[in-house]
Order: C-alpha cells, then sequence, then structure tokens
C-alpha cells in the first residue's frame, strides 16, 4: 500500500495531525501561566545559593513545589509521570563552595519508542544585579519564571495524552551560575542512554516589549547553532567539501517550528535567528549542544533589559526588577502552544533517519538511509542558498526499503539462519545534479506525524557525532 494511500485511509478515520496538534494545544491557559509565575515569584528568590532547606523561601522551597505540581499532574493522569532529581556537587566562578545543585524533571514514557526523548527546559533559579547576592529578592518573573511555567503548563496538558516517544518535563537549577542545570541534564541523559531528538529550552519568553517601547507580540525567536559544535574538528575538513555550514540538527529543528507555527495558525511567526544564542550571552541549551545532543533557545522578540539581572527599585522614573506586572501573558500563552506542539509532534513522529547522497559526476541524485521504524519518508532538498526547504518527495517504506538477510556460520559448522532487521533504503532523483542542492530526509509516521528533516551532510545526523574508527 503506498504511502498516500495509507495518509488517505488514515484522514477517512481520524483528523489530520495538524488539526490533532490545534486540539491538543488548545487548553492552554494564559491565567495558568500567570498562576505559576506568581507562585514562583512567590518565593523571593530563587537564586542557586540560596537556602534549600527553608519551607517557604529560595531555590529549595521552589524545587519542592515544582516537584509537587509534577506529582499532581501524575496522579491525574494514573501516574504517567516518572519524577526524579538529577543532582551533583559543584564548584566554580560563580559558585565559590561546593555546593549541591538539583534539577527536577518529570518523564512521560513513550508507549512504543522509550528511548526516542524529546527535552523542555526552563531554569527555575534567578538573580538580581549581582550574580552572587543570594539573600535579596530575585522575583524572576520572566527570567525564567516563565521557561519554568512553560515546562509546568505543557506538562499539564500533554500528561493527559499518550505519545509514541517519550517526553522529558525539566526544571533546571543553576543557570544563572554558569549553566549547571544544563549540563546536569545533559549528562543524566547520556547515563540513561536516551535518543535526544531535540531539546526546547524557554528562556525569557513572557514579554513583548522593550524598554525602548518596541513591542512584538507576533513573534518568537529561535536561537540555532550552524554547523554542530560537538564534533566539528573531525568534521570540519568533510564539511569544506559536501557542506554542512547550515545544516546542523539544531538549524533543522528550527525551520520545523518556524513551519510548525505556520500551519497552526496561532498568532505567532518565528523568527529564526542563525547563531548559537543572543549576541555574547548564552543559555542551557548550549550544554545539550555541547554534548551533541540537537538544542534551540525561545525566547521572546524583544527583550526589556531594565527586568532582566536587576535589583528591583526605580531610578530617575525608571523601573527595573524582574517583575511579574512587565509580562504579556496571551502572548506567553502563543509561545506554550508552540511549544506543546512541537513537543507533541515530534514524540508522535519516528525519529530523522541518517541520510547520505551520492551523485559526484553524475545527472542525477542518489539518497541513502536506514530504516528507523517509520511507515514512510520525506526526501527535501533545497538550493544551497535557500533558507527553507522546498521540494520534496514522499516515499513509503516498501517502495524503497529492502529487508536483509544473513547466513551465519557457527564455529561447529552449522548454518543457522538470522534476521538483521536492517532495511537500507534509496531513492534516485533524476535530473537533479547533486552539486547544486543540499539534501534531508524525514520520518512520516502512518498517521503522518513527521520528524525534522535531517540534513544529508557531515553532522547532520540527529544523533552525538562519533568518529569513526582509524584505518
Amino acid at each position: 500500500m503506498s504511502l498516500f494511500l495509507l495518509a488517505a485511509l488514515a484522514a477517512t478515520a481520524t483528523p489530520s495531525p495538524d488539526a490533532r496538534l490545534r486540539a491538543i494545544i488548545a487548553p492552554v491557559s494564559a491565567e495558568r501561566l500567570r498562576a505559576d509565575v506568581a507562585a514562583l515569584v512567590g518565593f523571593g528568590t530563587r537564586h542557586t545559593l540560596s537556602s534549600q532547606t527553608d519551607p517557604k523561601r529560595g531555590i529549595g522551597a521552589a524545587l519542592n513545589w515544582g516537584a509537587g505540581e509534577f506529582a499532581h499532574y501524575s496522579a491525574a493522569c494514573g501516574g504517567c509521570l516518572v519524577i526524579a532529581r538529577p543532582s551533583t556537587m559543584v564548584q566554580g566562578e560563580r559558585v565559590p563552595q561546593p555546593t549541591r545543585l538539583t534539577d527536577v524533571i518529570a518523564i512521560q514514557r513513550g508507549t512504543e519508542r522509550p528511548n526516542d526523548v524529546v527535552i523542555i527546559t526552563g531554569h527555575i533559579d534567578s538573580r538580581v544585579t549581582d550574580p552572587m547576592n543570594a539573600t535579596a529578592d530575585a522575583p524572576g518573573a520572566n527570567d525564567d519564571g516563565s521557561g519554568s511555567a512553560a515546562v509546568l503548563e505543557t506538562t499539564r496538558v500533554l500528561s493527559k495524552h499518550k505519545f509514541p516517544g517519550t517526553i522529558v518535563y525539566a526544571l533546571l537549577s543553576g543557570e544563572e551560575q554558569g549553566l549547571y542545570g544544563g549540563k546536569l541534564l545533559a549528562d543524566y541523559a547520556k547515563a540513561q542512554g536516551w535518543n535526544i531528538i531535540a531539546n526546547l529550552n524557554n528562556d525569557i519568553i513572557g514579554n513583548s516589549c522593550g524598554s525602548d517601547g518596541v513591542c512584538d507580540s507576533t513573534h518568537v525567536r529561535v536561537f540555532s547553532e550552524g554547523p554542530r559544535w560537538q564534533g566539528r574538528e573531525e568534521l570540519s575538513e568533510a564539511q569544506r567539501s559536501l557542506g554542512g555550514e547550515n545544516d546542523s540538527p539544531s538549524r533543522n529543528i528550527s525551520r520545523y517550528l518556524d513551519g510548525l507555527a505556520d500551519r497552526l495558525n496561532i498568532g505567532l511567526d518565528v523568527r529564526q535567528i542563525w547563531r548559537n544564542d543572543r549576541f555574547g550571552r548564552g543559555g542551557d541549551h548550549t550544554e545539550f549542544l555541547n554534548a551533541g545532543y540537537p538544542a534551540v533557545r525561545l525566547s521572546v522578540a524583544v527583550e526589556n533589559y531594565n527586568q532582566q539581572h536587576q535589583d528591583v527599585r526605580t531610578k530617575k522614573g525608571v523601573v527595573y526588577g524582574d517583575t511579574i506586572g512587565v509580562m504579556d501573558f496571551p502572548y506567553l500563552a502563543k509561545i506554550v502552544k508552540l511549544n506543546t506542539a512541537a513537543l507533541a509532534a515530534i514524540a508522535s513522529a519516528p525519529p530523522p533517519p541518517e541520510p547520505m547522497v551520492e551523485g559526484a559526476v553524475s545527472k542525477d541524485t542518489t539518497v541513502r538511509w536506514r530504516a528507523v521504524g517509520s511507515a514512510g519518508y520525506r526526501i527535501t532538498w533545497r538550493r544551497t542558498d535557500a533558507a527553507t526547504w522546498g521540494s520534496y518527495r514522499t516515499v513509503s517504506f516498501r517502495t524503497v526499503c529492502k529487508q536483509v538477510s544473513s547466513m551465519n556460520a557457527p564455529a561447529d559448522g552449522t548454518l543457522q539462519k538470522t534476521e538483521s532487521f536492517e532495511f537500507p533504503c534509496e531513492t534516485v532523483l533524476p535530473h537533479i545534479r547533486v552539486d547544486d542542492w543540499v539534501f534531508g530526509v524525514s520520518s512520516v509516521s502512518a498517521a503522518g506525524f513527521e520528524s525534522p528533516v535531517a540534513s544529508a551532510v557531515p553532522g547532520g545526523a540527529f544523533k552525538p557525532y562519533v568518529a569513526p574508527p582509524a584505518k
């Protein structure tokens, strides 16, 4: 049965993937987001070096509250969430004494592919002007109460559904002191052996007006690295010849979010920012990138610097401090809807394949990849100077992938037939010359959910880069 017929049959029985996503994200509530941010502000300070034992004030109380919210949502879905507290000791320039650092996460395990993981993160810690001041009130409403509220609201909404892949909701500590919470979770993911498809890091997503009066409530910035950072030395020579400067997995997640926002009509457009983060600044997603995991940062279209990393005060008529009063919760709700849709879509799709292309000195291009348990695939290509994917061809698994069987001869001389379940997939694009295009492949589920595109370039695979064995 062709993929087109399969999709047509699915369409007669169930709503389209985008229609299902619109229904899933509909309950996202600006009022709930406001309540969560207000609760976080109520802890006075959430500085990483503040009290871990005070029941009402400090980072410990905030983390306990976040864990309690996860537990509440888990109880409502019949125990569908596994709550964990990855922890480690840290010390550094902004952590002068060895300090216990803890993240709080909730794991919603997939029903079919529990090892394929998409993660949403926001950092729960806050600060004032002096990054070492752990006692002053540091409301942290927008930075990053907004991202933490996004984590909790996506948990509330998505825990009511089941998905083939796993979703991890994470409240991170230590961002303001050195991205410690991001590194802690990236290390934890590696120890668990997770196949991370994407990390969506939300940091400062709750205001729509800047200190200069410029306002924009219709865009969200998505920051993504170009060439992948992890493995860059080994990949550089191949990328010089074969490309890959604009095709890291993170860059393709950015394109994925852009297309999703356009299709869902939530009143929000993605402004792709083609650098890892804001100019000279950083966020927790960088630690995922350092570990080889695809990650992007979502942030507001216009930042208000008077509300970031500031003591709460009024000076010459200007109000400083990261307080809840300057936030735009309907705008925040739109960004949370985009996150919620992306988490649901990626968790519903098979993982991206690892394609390669051939076609040197040829009028045709051949695209090859190994099957990833997908009903079909979409081969896509664009001109080398184009920003987004353009042309595509959708193919079914059965038409392009073949099963390989092998006969192994054990030491005793008997023959035993084994199935490798390794499916080489191949399609030829006639009269499309490899020199002039960038190619990629995405996976499509039987229900029509599509993964992000993996580019057929050095470093385009979504898994961490592993150098081939020395010859």
